[in-house]
């Protein structure tokens, strides 16, 4: 769930839109890929994985564009703030994907949404009207409702999500801070570069935590395991620059509706590998989280436009 604000480029929306598709794709291949990976290696190894994938992969082509990787002493810093958050946000839903479904999981991390607007209400003093506070309340009931079952099953794993979407949310808030000064895909990378120092001290720790792992190093036994961890690298970097990208071509209003089919695309991906299909409670609720979350967006959108066209604030009434 993670996102890059765009750079001004020709809108070229039908672009925007199958890159977004791309994205929802790739990306629930991405976590099946650490759900699978994460019976046989370390938590940390994972995450460094994804790293490595992200610096080498995303760098070169920043610089190719000519894009500034360091542009300044502000920009590294609140890069290495969202790094710090980007690690602990992946952590969690590796985590969660040990003990929860894919598509509860994923489900469960789409109350995001609903926590941005309250940080923006009550962190950065943002207008946030009642019809939209209600429909934050209503997301979050879905996805209660959506937890249930796999509380019920797993225990305190199925609040993970939740603290994946907490920390995703200030994720953004830092990535709003910093998105101006720096190529989008050049953050991307810079991102993946200042983790791999942060990680791969901690993989020399003794192996805690559990079977597998938090800490330590598992090497690959066969070429399988090696394709999947290079596949994991792989999938998560790409699917991010299709975020990235398709931002570039649309507007966010046009691409933040398509996101949600990441939710049905966990649910097929859920099924097909694992055998795994949300119940009906959890069902209900996931139907509902996408019904509010789609009702912010497009009422997002309506006052933005009223805005628009009287010159003025967004109102408070929505």
């Amino acid at each position: 769930m993670t996102a890059a604000v765009a750079q001004p480029h020709a809108d070229r929306p039908l672009l925007g839109i199958v890159l977004m598709l791309g994205f929802c794709v790739l990306i629930p291949f991405s976590d099946a890929l650490a759900k699978l990976l994460g019976e046989a290696f370390p938590l940390l190894q994972l995450i460094l994985v994804r790293f490595i994938a992200q610096a080498g992969l995303l760098l070169p082509f920043a610089l190719a564009r000519g894009a500034a990787i360091f542009p300044s002493g502000r920009v590294v810093r609140l890069a290495t703030i969202r790094t710090l958050l980007q690690i602990c946000g992946i952590g969690m839903m590796f985590t969660a994907l040990r003990y929860l479904p894919l598509a509860d999981a994923v489900a469960i991390a789409f109350v995001m949404p609903f926590i941005m607007l309250l940080l923006g209400k009550f962190v950065l003093d943002e207008e946030v009207g009642p019809r939209r506070l209600g429909a934050c309340v209503v997301g979050f009931v879905g996805t209660l409702m959506v937890m249930q079952p796999s509380f019920a099953a797993v225990g305190w794993p199925a609040l993970l999500p939740l603290g994946v979407a907490v920390i995703f949310a200030f994720f953004m808030l830092v990535t709003r801070q910093v998105a101006k000064e720096i190529d989008p895909i050049a953050l991307q990378g810079l991102t993946g570069l200042i983790g791999l120092p942060i990680l791969v001290p901690l993989l020399l720790l003794p192996a805690i935590g559990g079977e597998p792992p938090l800490t330590g190093w598992t090497a690959p036994t066969d070429s399988t395991a090696v394709l999947l961890l290079v596949a994991l690298g792989v999938t998560g970097s790409l699917g991010h620059l299709l975020m990235t990208w398709s931002l570039r071509f649309a507007p966010s209003a046009t691409l933040a509706p398509m996101q949600y089919l990441e939710i049905p695309m966990a649910t097929l991906v859920g099924l097909l590998i694992f055998s795994e299909f949300p119940n009906g409670l959890a069902l209900m609720g996931i139907g509902v989280t996408i019904a509010a979350g789609l009702y912010i967006v497009f009422r997002e959108r309506a006052v933005s436009r009223a805005a628009a066209r009287v010159g003025t604030p967004a109102p408070p009434a929505g």
